[in-house]
């Protein structure tokens, strides 16, 4: 079945925009003082090989946060909570945690079900449509273990982080992106009392691990802005879309930088490793774009918020990321400003093992379900409205059966 479903401009659908004014209202402003527990969250991660180990031959440096721990590091993220830090007493059984690393469900690169096509143009349009259906293989074996790994950002404010600012004992992972991630373990494992065992377990995956680490089966998902590509769907399946983003230029707010264009000339832009941002600036310095024609694209970073913190510390002149993620650390810092306009248009999506087809479809019906309910809505307006500063509508869901 082909065909997209669209929410109600949010302006004229009352249902859940009380409660996401009440949670605006009592949400106090964090300023600079998140970003730079954020870094050192980063430092921890770093510290611990990020929990997930890296395949040999990966060999990175751990990122620029960690070696600025030390100005930086004023969060309390690691030593509590459901992911298991590393030297931590989480309960998912992560490194350093007290469980056990959960039963592997296989993973590999199999491409049986997920073909590469040479005309793929419409990326976010190529996932199956919704299935409630759970008799599929991968989806039974989740259900035996009794509980949904997900990779997921730990540094990331609004979207995967541990607020250092909470006063609570246990400080959890809280964000957009970690709502989705647990609705799928409700609808999927069935929503899990105080006290019961949890439905999920999170891993804190690095940008350019993503993919590896849904490829080799150590985790069951990625839940973590990770823009929906051709290239991509060649590695992993991806769920319909359910935010839309584009790439624009984070910058001091008096650097004269303008945008994307030619007042990047001669400055050091920072990206990503792995990020879709990063193969943009390849790709338009290949094609000698104006825009990057003479400007120094080398600082590449495991993790995007390493980039902030070179930007920061005043080692990069720019940094080019998803809008969405460039707007929460320009209300982190305001020092810092997006410039110019997006300059893509970009899909995110829940990534998945290509051999998986039976949880994308599933994933695929909790997705259109979370959006009729309202629980995008009510997500979007906890944690990203503020920093987005507009109002926002899911993406139509437009499928490829």
């Amino acid at each position: 079945m082909n065909g997209g479903t669209a929410m109600q401009r949010r302006h004229g659908n009352g249902d859940g925009d009380e409660g996401g004014a009440r949670a605006r209202q009592h949400r106090p402003r964090r300023g600079r003082l998140i970003v730079g527990a954020l870094a050192g969250v980063c430092a921890l991660a770093a510290a611990g090989a990020l929990l997930l180990p890296r395949p040999p031959g990966t060999g990175a440096d751990g990122g620029d946060a960690a070696r600025t721990a030390g100005s930086h590091a004023t969060g309390r993220a690691g030593t509590t909570g459901d992911t298991g830090m590393t030297g931590g007493t989480g309960n998912t059984g992560m490194t350093g945690g007290t469980g056990g690393t959960g039963d592997g469900i296989g993973g590999g690169t199999g491409r049986g079900r997920f073909a590469a096509d040479e005309t793929c143009d419409r990326p976010e349009a190529r996932s199956p449509a919704p299935s409630r259906d759970e008799t599929g293989e991968t989806i039974r074996r989740i259900k035996e273990r009794g509980y949904l790994r997900v990779g997921v950002d730990q540094n990331s404010y609004g979207w995967g982080y541990r607020d250092p600012n909470s006063s609570q004992e246990r400080v959890e992972l809280s964000g957009f992106d970690i709502d989705l991630a647990r609705r799928i373990a409700d609808e999927i494992l069935g929503h899990r009392a105080p006290g019961e065992p949890p439905n999920i377990r999170f891993a804190a995956v690095p940008t350019s691990q993503r993919i590896p680490a849904v490829q080799d089966g150590r985790v069951d998902m990625v839940v973590r802005t990770m823009t929906i590509t051709c290239d991509r769907l060649d590695d992993v399946a991806f769920s319909a879309p359910y935010f839309t983003t584009g790439q624009q230029v984070l910058a001091p707010a008096h650097s004269g930088i303008t945008g994307y264009d030619r007042s990047l000339a001669g400055k050091k832009i920072c990206t990503a490793d792995g990020s879709t941002a990063r193969l943009r600036l390849e790709k338009d310095r290949a094609a000698g774009k104006p825009a990057v024609a003479e400007a120094d694209i080398r600082p590449v970073v495991p993790n995007q918020l390493d980039c902030l913190v070179r930007l920061q510390l005043g080692e990069v002149d720019a940094v080019v990321t998803d809008s969405a993620l460039a707007a929460s650390q320009a209300a982190q810092d305001p020092s810092v400003t997006l410039m110019g306009e997006e300059f893509t248009e970009e899909y995110y999506g829940v990534a998945m093992s290509r051999d998986s087809e039976d949880l994308v479809r599933r994933v695929n019906a909790v997705l259109r379900d979370y959006v009729a309910d309202g629980g995008w809505e009510r997500a979007y307006d906890e944690w990203l409205e503020a920093t987005m500063k507009k109002p926002a509508d899911p993406p139509p869901a437009v499928y490829r059966d």
